[in-house]
């Protein structure tokens, strides 16, 4: 293997490149992908993995309740906890065979919900990667329900990625990555490169069709690809079921086609990281007239003023996070807020006080 352009990657494998067409687990594929894993671990690249297949596996071991009724949420807890066993007992059996140790990390997006939550895992994972143990990380689901639940792993991989400082996201799928029109067509073409600062309609090329297998689909992949690439990382969908595709994306050559997210160039803090993907754990919404809003978006590292708020939306209090609200009503940032909501109400529009939101703690959609 070449030199490695990086250092620090988070590894996405989904459902359908882990299982076979008739739902079984796909064991040759696993061993491939960890023997590239271990090729990388061997030349000094930290990788996390954040692996799908624990509903898949435990499906296939419970063959006997093919066409039992159950509702979607006990079904899928009871798949995972057989699944989840058998998928990690499979790669801690790989892995041995090269001489690395992998561990386990169970999370849910209430993990992520708080500060000091967020970084107990992050403290987890680190000192995993400090002391020479492969992260495979997976969402709990056993005790997560519909509205706790990540939209898929590829949202739980931006989160991990963003958390551990990964130089680039690495997300494997069945496909070789984002097309410009259906993938099923000959004339649709890979393509390549993508830039934050090129003007795309996802909705021109991307098909809406989930996986068979998994919860997500490329629209999911296309977004979450997009926002973290804005918070500095690299990412790269392609096909996980390409002898070698490993190695050959993290020595940066280009044998083989799979689509990359350039990052942007500014780097954010880390807990401007954490706030960037808590949006779906605000509390409450500030909205801000055109004056603030302009001030906020042209990129002069402003915080929100109580002078520049209309309206205060939610009961939430002193350091919950929030949505940041235009005068159109679309959310344009989202931020820890530095009062309750009834303080906030109290200094509506009032000059002299404190910033609700500091620039430090505000992170805004590009």
């Amino acid at each position: 293997m070449e030199k490695a352009e990086y250092k620090r990657v988070a590894v996405k494998i989904g459902s359908n490149v882990l299982t076979r067409k008739d739902g079984t687990p796909d064991i040759t594929r696993m061993s491939a992908l960890v023997d590239q894993i271990a090729e990388l671990y061997k030349n000094g690249v930290e990788v996390v993995m954040i692996t799908s297949g624990a509903v898949a596996s435990g499906r296939s071991e419970l063959k006997h309740l093919a066409g039992k009724k159950m509702d979607e949420v006990s079904a899928r807890q009871l798949y995972s906890a057989v699944g989840q066993a058998k998928l990690i007992n499979r790669y801690y059996e790989l892995f041995r065979d090269h001489g690395i140790v992998c561990g386990q990390i169970l999370t849910t997006k209430e993990n992520f919900s708080t500060r000091q939550h967020y970084l107990n895992q992050k403290h987890c994972t680190e000192v995993m990667l400090e002391n020479g143990v492969i992260p495979i990380v997976n969402e709990n689901d056993t005790v997560s329900i519909t509205e706790l639940m990540f939209t898929d792993n590829d949202e739980l991989s931006g989160m991990m990625a963003s958390m551990i400082g990964a130089q680039a996201l690495i997300i494997l799928s069945n496909i070789d990555g984002v097309y410009d029109g259906d993938p099923s067509l000959p004339e649709s073409q890979v393509i390549t490169d993508i830039y934050l600062d090129t003007a795309l309609d996802a909705d021109n090329f991307i098909q809406v069709k989930k996986s068979s297998f998994g919860r997500g689909g490329m629209g999911s992949k296309y977004r979450i690809s997009h926002k973290v690439a804005e918070e500095g990382i690299d990412v790269i969908i392609a096909n996980g079921k390409r002898d070698n595709i490993l190695p050959e994306i993290i020595s940066g050559r280009r044998n083989v086609p799979y689509t990359m997210f350039h990052a942007n160039s500014d780097t954010i803090s880390g807990v401007k990281k954490w706030i960037a993907h808590s949006d779906g754990f605000a509390k409450g919404k500030v909205k801000v007239n055109q004056g603030a809003y302009d001030a906020l978006i042209a990129g002069n590292a402003s915080s929100l003023l109580a002078v520049g708020v209309t309206e205060i939306e939610g009961d939430f209090d002193k350091d919950d996070i929030v949505q940041v609200i235009s005068p159109d009503d679309a959310v344009f940032a989202v931020g820890r807020v530095s009062v309750d909501a009834d303080k906030a109400r109290s200094v509506i529009g009032k000059r002299g006080e404190r910033p609700l939101i500091h620039y430090d703690f505000l992170y805004i959609f590009e």
